[in-house]
């Protein structure tokens, strides 16, 4: 396990940076699944100064769905180095600013950007803590619209600082696995948009709607601490976390750095284990260790 990292900024910090003029670069981070375009959400309200980033093309390698692509990398593949340097120039970032990720549901798309970017080596990026929800709930001010940086910026990214695990790792993960999907997906009562419903053998349900309080700021770093352990997690023993796609698993990493625990992404999740037939699925309240679909 590590130290604890700083995760989260809070609404009045921010503000603060705001006021005093401190170099911030904002990305409104709106998505969900099967939902509306977070473009449109996105120009009827926004943090003033906010870009918006498009999770399905510049956080993600764009896939058809059905197709070969999709089934060898799952629903949103991680965008490539170069990619993602060019889309962080398009949103202004610059070596040495600070950037602040938000979206509409307490992190759950926002928390891929902090993902990535920290996996790219830019260490300066935080989650807004509570999102726009904590922002509104402050009375502070909204911008409609769409803007875009001033100037370019001129970012270095690199790529492969954080641990990663790919479908054979799953497979046999020595650790704790933990499903960031809702426990009725997890369960396999509903499967909206993966071809086969349940979960991977022997990973324990872990939802990112448990990571938050009421008012849907991340819970402290003891009650995260002792939330995991209650899922298994302890010292010396490895985590790692998938989802459907490789997006809201990032929630749960960043809920663990927050309580002090190093975790892995397994960026192809259940959108591509499911669409592998030689890969078992489990259905069920409790991990499993046989194959049911």
């Amino acid at each position: 396990m590590s130290t604890e990292q700083q995760v989260l900024i809070t609404v009045g910090e921010l503000r603060r940076r705001l006021d005093e003029e401190r170099r911030t670069v904002l990305l409104d981070v709106r998505w969900s699944l099967n939902g509306p375009p977070g473009r449109e959400a996105y120009a009827s309200g926004h943090l003033p100064g906010a870009v918006f980033v498009d999770l399905e093309h510049e956080l993600a390698v764009p896939v058809e769905p059905g197709s070969p692509e999709e089934a060898a990398g799952g629903r949103h593949p991680l965008p490539t180095p170069e990619g993602l340097e060019a889309a962080a120039r398009r949103w202004g970032i610059d070596d040495g600013d600070v950037v602040v990720a938000y979206d509409d549901s307490s992190g759950q798309s926002a928390a891929r950007a902090w993902w990535l970017l920290r996996d790219a080596g830019f260490e300066s990026v935080l989650l807004l803590d509570g999102g726009l929800g904590a922002w509104r709930a402050a009375g502070l001010p909204l911008s409609e619209g769409i803007e875009t940086p001033r100037m370019p910026g001129s970012v270095h990214l690199d790529s492969g600082r954080l641990p990663v695990i790919d479908a054979d790792a799953a497979a046999s993960f020595p650790g704790v696995l933990l499903d960031a999907r809702s426990p009725e997906r997890y369960r396999g009562d509903v499967e909206p948009v993966d071809p086969r419903p349940g979960h991977i053998p022997g990973a324990v349900s872990a939802p990112t709607a448990r990571n938050l309080a009421e008012d849907g700021r991340f819970l402290p770093p003891e009650e995260l601490r002792s939330r995991y352990e209650d899922l298994g997690v302890e010292p010396g023993r490895g985590v790692a976390v998938y989802c459907g796609s490789g997006v809201t698993a990032a929630h749960d990493i960043a809920a663990l750095a927050i309580a002090g625990i190093d975790a892995a992404l397994y960026p192809g999740s259940f959108s591509q284990w499911s669409r592998d037939p030689s890969r078992p699925v489990v259905t069920g309240p409790a991990p499993g260790t046989a194959s049911s679909v």
